[in-house]
C-alpha cells in the first residue's frame, strides 16, 4: 500500500511538473513570437479608405474612384440581421471568448491531423478578432507562425478595444468579391441596396462570401452559393437569432442579383474626368482614392442628355454631307453570317441605339439584314439615300441613290438604327470621322450645367471642350467691337466696309474679304456685328491697334498672349470652346467676370463641407 501511495505522489509531481514545463513553454512562446509585433494600437483611430462618389445636380449618381470600393458604416447602424449573419457564419462565441476561441482551435488541430498526407489545405479556426489581425496587420501567409503572432495580437486587441469596435473594422474591412469591401459596399454591388433594406436571406448571403468569394460568386457558381447561403441561415437558427419560420423562408427564398438601373446613373464622362482631374490637384490622389468625399457636382442630366443627342446629330449630318465612306468590314461568303458576328470584337465607338449588322441579301428597293443573336431586319431605300459615295477625298460626292444596290451588296457588315416606324425597319448609318465639342453654361454662376468632349468617351479621354486649342474664328470679332466701344465708338458709328490691303511683311500683301464678296460702303457697328463684316473688323481693328485687341482678349480669358496681327482680329488665334463660351457668359453678365465651374460642394467622410464654390457669406445657414 505504501508503494502505491508513493507512486500516487510520483505522478501527481511530474503532472505538476509537466502543466509548470507546459505554463512555461506558453510564456517562452509569447516571448518569442510576441516582442516584435505590430502596433495594434493604431486600429483605435484607423479610418479605412472608402470610395468617393460624385453627384450630379439632381441627386443621381455620376462616379466613384477609389482603389478600393468601400462605404464605412458605423457599427451603430449596421443592422442586426447582418451583425449576426457575419458572427453565426464566422464566429459564434464571438461576444464569449478574449480573442481565441480555444474550442474551435481543438477542433481544427484534430482535423489537421486526421488530414496529414491528405494534401488538404489545413483548416483554421480564426474568430474575427483574429481576421482583424490578419487583415490589418499581419498579412494572409499561411504557416503556424503566423497563426501563433495572430493570436497573440488578438487576446491584446480583446484587452484594448470593444468588442463593437472589432466587429465595425471586420465589417468594414473585409473583401466580400466583385471589388467590394465591407459589408456596405457589398449590398450595393450585389443587390443595389443599403444595409437596413437587406432581407434574412441577403444578409446570409453576404456572410458567406468572406471563405471565399470567387467560389460562391452568384451566377458562375450559384449553386455552391446558394448551399453556402443556406448553411448560414442554418446557423443563424441554431444561435438563435432567427426562429425556423424565418430560416425555412430565408432557404427557400431564390438567390438573386440585381445591378443598379441605368436611371440611377448619369452617364457624363467627359465632364466627370475633368471633375476628377480638379480634386486630384486640389486633394491629392490620397484622398481622391480613399478620403470617401462627397462631391455635389453642376451638372443637369437633362441638359447633359440633349447636349449628347445634339452633338452626336450635328457630327453625324457633318459627316453624311461627305458622303459614304464603305461597310465596317466584309465578309467573305454570307454563309455562317451569325457566327461571324458573335465572334467579332464589340465596338465601343457606336452610338447608343447602334447595332452591328451582316447584309444577307440586296434587290433594287431593299438590303436584308442579320444580327447576332439571329434575328433579321431590312433597309429600305429611304435609310440609305443619303449614302452617296464618297470621292475625291470627300470633295465630291458621287451620283443619286436610286437602288439600294448601289450602296451595300452581300457580306458588307455595317452599322443600322432602328427606324421610327417598323419593328424591323433600319436605317444604315456611318461613324463620323469628325469630332466636336460642346458645353453649356450657366452665364451669371459660371456652373456647367452640361459638356460634351468628343463623339465617345470610350474610344478618346482627349476632351475637346478644356483641352484642344482651336481657332475661334468669327466668334472672336464681338470682342474687337467691344474694344471698339471702349474706345468711343458707339454701335451707330460708321465705319468703311470696303476692299483693304496691307503688306503684312516685305513683297507680301494681305486683302482678307467678306463672305459674300461684297462690299456695302460707310456701315454701321451694329450692322458689321450683325452681319460679321470681315473687312469693318480688320479696318477697326487697324485703327485701334491689336495691343488694345489683346488686352480685351487677356480680360475675358479667351487667350493669355494674342499674336499681335490683324488677321487674330478675325479668330485666327487659338483657344478652348470653354474659355470662348466663359467670355460670352460675362457679356451676358453684364461684362462681370465670371470662372468656370463643375464642382458647387465637396464634403469630406464625416459629412464636413470643405470646400463651397459660393463664397457669399450666410451666418443664418
Amino acid at each position: 500500500m505504501k508503494y502505491l501511495w508513493y507512486a500516487f505522489l510520483g505522478l501527481i509531481s511530474l503532472g505538476f511538473v509537466g502543466l509548470v514545463a507546459a505554463v512555461a513553454s506558453v510564456i517562452l512562446v509569447f516571448q518569442y513570437f510576441g516582442h516584435d509585433l505590430p502596433d495594434y494600437t493604431q486600429l483605435k483611430n484607423y479610418e479605412p479608405p472608402i470610395v468617393t462618389r460624385l453627384y450630379a445636380g439632381d441627386g443621381r449618381l455620376l462616379a466613384e474612384y477609389a482603389q478600393e470600393k468601400r462605404i464605412f458604416v458605423p457599427i451603430a447602424a449596421i443592422p442586426d440581421r447582418v451583425k449576426h449573419a457575419f458572427i453565426a457564419a464566422e464566429d459564434q462565441n464571438f461576444y464569449r471568448h478574449e480573442g481565441v476561441d480555444l474550442m474551435a482551435v481543438m477542433r481544427a488541430v484534430a482535423n489537421n491531423v486526421k488530414n496529414i498526407g491528405s494534401g488538404r489545405r489545413p483548416v483554421g479556426a480564426s474568430t474575427i478578432t483574429q481576421q482583424v489581425a490578419k487583415n490589418f496587420l499581419l498579412g494572409n501567409e499561411i504557416s503556424y507562425e503566423r497563426k501563433i503572432k495572430e493570436a497573440i495580437l488578438a487576446y491584446r486587441m480583446e484587452q484594448a478595444m470593444s468588442k463593437d469596435r472589432l466587429l465595425e473594422l471586420y465589417l468594414n474591412e473585409i473583401f466580400l468579391g466583385a471589388r467590394a469591401y465591407g459589408v456596405a459596399a457589398a449590398a450595393q454591388q450585389y443587390f443595389s441596396k443599403s444595409l437596413d433594406e437587406l432581407n434574412i436571406a441577403e444578409a446570409a448571403y453576404l456572410a458567406a462570401l468572406p471563405k471565399a468569394p470567387n467560389n460562391y460568386h452568384p451566377v458562375k457558381n450559384h449553386k455552391q452559393a446558394l448551399e453556402r447561403r443556406n448553411w448560414v441561415i442554418g446557423r443563424m437558427r441554431d444561435d438563435g437569432y432567427i426562429n425556423a419560420s424565418q430560416a425555412d423562408m430565408a432557404q427557400a427564398t431564390p438567390l438573386q442579383t440585381a445591378l443598379s438601373q441605368p436611371s440611377d446613373v448619369v452617364n457624363a464622362s467627359f465632364f466627370a474626368e475633368e471633375v476628377r482631374r480638379e480634386l486630384a490637384a486640389r486633394y491629392g490622389s490620397e484622398s481622391l482614392y480613399g478620403g470617401g468625399l462627397v462631391v455635389r457636382t453642376t451638372i443637369d442630366p437633362r441638359l447633359q442628355d440633349i447636349a449628347v443627342r445634339s452633338l452626336r446629330d450635328g457630327l453625324i449630318a457633318y459627316d453624311r454631307r461627305h458622303g459614304w465612306r464603305g461597310p465596317l468590314q466584309k465578309l467573305a461568303t454570307v454563309g455562317g453570317w451569325k457566327e461571324r458576328l458573335a465572334a467579332m470584337p464589340p465596338m465601343a465607338n457606336l452610338a447608343t441605339g447602334w447595332r452591328v449588322a451582316a447584309v444577307i441579301d440586296v434587290s433594287a428597293q431593299e438590303a436584308t439584314l442579320g444580327f447576332a443573336d439571329g434575328s433579321r431586319g431590312s433597309i429600305s431605300l429611304d435609310g440609305l439615300r443619303w449614302a452617296r459615295k464618297c470621292v475625291n477625298e470627300c470633295y465630291g460626292l458621287g451620283p443619286e441613290i436610286t437602288r439600294a444596290d448601289q450602296v451595300l451588296e452581300p457580306g458588307d457588315v455595317v452599322a443600322v438604327s432602328k427606324m421610327p416606324e417598323g419593328e424591323s425597319n433600319y436605317e444604315l448609318q456611318q461613324i463620323p470621322q469628325i469630332q466636336g465639342a460642346l458645353v453649356a453654361m450657366d452665364p451669371h454662376t459660371g456652373r456647367v450645367l452640361a459638356m460634351q468632349g468628343g463623339w465617345q468617351y470610350g474610344i478618346s479621354e482627349f476632351n475637346r471642350v478644356t483641352q484642344a486649342q482651336r481657332q475661334p474664328g468669327s466668334a472672336f470679332k464681338p470682342f474687337v467691337y467691344l474694344s471698339a466701344l471702349e474706345r468711343g465708338f458707339t454701335p451707330a458709328t460708321l465705319v468703311l466696309d470696303a476692299p483693304f490691303v496691307i503688306e503684312d511683311r516685305p513683297g507680301h500683301f494681305w486683302s482678307p474679304e467678306n463672305y459674300s464678296g461684297e462690299y456695302y460702303g460707310p456701315t454701321p457697328i451694329r450692322a458689321g456685328v450683325e452681319k460679321s463684316k470681315n473687312l469693318m473688323t480688320v479696318r477697326m481693328a487697324d485703327y485701334l491697334g491689336m495691343e488694345s485687341i489683346a488686352q480685351v482678349a487677356k480680360r475675358f480669358g479667351i487667350t493669355d498672349s494674342m499674336p499681335l496681327q490683324l488677321s487674330a482680329a478675325l479668330g485666327a488665334t487659338e483657344t478652348t470652346v470653354l474659355r470662348l463660351t466663359t467670355a460670352y457668359a460675362m457679356l451676358v453678365n453684364g461684362g462681370k467676370e465670371i470662372k468656370p465651374n463643375f464642382i458647387d460642394r465637396v464634403q469630406d467622410r464625416y459629412g464636413k463641407t470643405i470646400f463651397r464654390n459660393d463664397e457669399r457669406p450666410c451666418t443664418d445657414c
